[in-house]
């Protein structure tokens, strides 16, 4: 009509709407977008899953090492006292043969007792603090009094009044002591 050939027309059944939706939807930029996507949500929902299982491994440590502690607290005792036993099984038996047994037998099964605690207090580090003749020390000793001594140099333990002990170089109880102090003049 007005010189051009006619095109001809393309009847819009024909065509199908969402074919063309998506031939224009998925150009090949977008479908590399897309794809970043899926490949983004699937590297998220992976790291998502190690985040819960890292978190409840960490929550599993926190409760294995609450039980340990509970555990050590409650039986860290337990070698020390079975050791324990034997001392007490041999006072029992001295007191038990106390009705029967003369003065010497007595002394000897004390003393074989007093032993074997010394013998259990060393299995397990507890040493003993018996400091007659020492220098004085605070962070061992604990001064009750001080006696003027011309035998004695001063600020030396004079006399233990109670041993003291330690456990693993740890101080469990100080040595209570008299402290010589310089003889008092007479003049």
């Amino acid at each position: 009509m007005n010189g051009q050939p006619e095109s001809p027309e393309v009847e819009s059944e024909d065509v199908n709407p969402e074919i063309e939706a998506d031939a224009e939807a998925n150009s090949p930029e977008e479908v590399d977008v897309e794809a970043a996507l899926v490949e983004l949500q699937a590297k998220a929902d992976e790291n998502w899953d190690r985040y819960l299982r890292s978190a409840a491994e960490v929550e599993n440590v926190r409760k294995r090492a609450v039980r340990d502690v509970e555990r050590a607290r409650r039986y860290a005792l337990e070698g020390f006292s079975r050791e324990l036993l034997e001392v007490r099984d041999s006072l029992e038996l001295g007191l038990t043969a106390a009705d029967v047994a003369d003065v010497e037998s007595i002394v000897a099964g004390s003393q074989a007792t007093l032993k074997l605690l010394g013998t259990t207090f060393e299995r397990f580090g507890i040493v003993e603090v018996d400091p007659e003749g020492e220098p004085f020390d605070p962070e061992f000793h604990e001064a009750m009094t001080m006696q003027p001594s011309a035998d004695a140099e001063p600020g030396s333990v004079l006399t233990v009044i109670q041993k003291g002990y330690t456990l693993n170089g740890r101080l469990l109880r100080p040595a209570r002591v008299i402290v010589a102090a310089e003889p008092v003049d007479p003049e």
